[in-house]
């Protein structure tokens, strides 16, 4: 039997470019028949945000020096490559940009229970086309309780931090690792990639790993 491909992604569910990433490689393995195993570990996009947030228009725009043109440039392309990969986009002039501390350690408590994977999803959908507020823990949990986890065990971790510190810890690794921005792509714990790479880039790595390990 094959051994299963690890996967390692580092990412924050604040980023549509880790979804999309995502959604490309999930094609890729499928194209290739690569068996794989991934693990979903975390970044926080903007650890200093305030309990608020910010509007996600002009966090951009205040983040990355964009034109408001070329933000609308850019939710546009993101928009059109999500239904290509089966992802609802819907920007709204009222979305905002939150601080995701919470949201890594209720699925730090998720992948105790073999189901991180099946939040991580939920989260992207709520966040991107659901515009609910992740960072309200009672959302949080709802989200957690609609993806089948016990709810009100989802709100106790999210109310007493219990996982805080693994998460920093982990945090910490990958930013140790050299990891600065997301989604980061760790093959086989030694080949890292960055950015949504596409398809066709995705199926050439697999294609190439399985040629190294033949």
């Amino acid at each position: 039997m094959t051994t299963p491909l690890r996967i390692d992604i580092v990412s924050d569910v604040m980023c549509p470019w880790c979804i999309i990433g995502y959604r490309q490689l999930a094609q890729a393995l499928e194209a290739t028949g690569t068996a794989h195993d991934i693990h979903w570990h975390p970044f926080e996009l903007n650890p200093d945000m305030p309990p608020e947030g910010q509007n996600t228009r002009e966090h951009i725009i205040e983040k990355y020096g964009s034109t408001a043109e070329q933000s609308a440039q850019s939710r546009a392309q993101m928009t059109a490559l999500g239904t290509e990969l089966d992802i609802d986009f819907r920007f709204t002039e009222d979305m905002r940009m939150h601080n995701t501390f919470n949201t890594h350690q209720l699925l730090h408590w998720a992948d105790t229970l073999g189901r991180q994977h099946d939040l991580k999803m939920a989260l992207f959908t709520a966040h991107f086309t659901d515009g609910r507020d992740l960072s309200d823990k009672a959302v949080l949990a709802d989200v957690a309780g609609e993806t089948g986890l016990d709810r009100d065990a989802a709100l106790a971790v999210l109310e007493d931090q219990r996982f805080a510190s693994e998460v920093r810890q982990e945090q910490s690794f990958w930013i140790k690792q050299g990891i600065r921005g997301v989604p980061a792509m760790v093959f086989d714990r030694q080949h890292l990639v960055t950015g949504a790479q596409g398809v066709e880039n995705y199926s050439n790595i697999l294609k190439q790993l399985a040629k190294e390990t033949a």
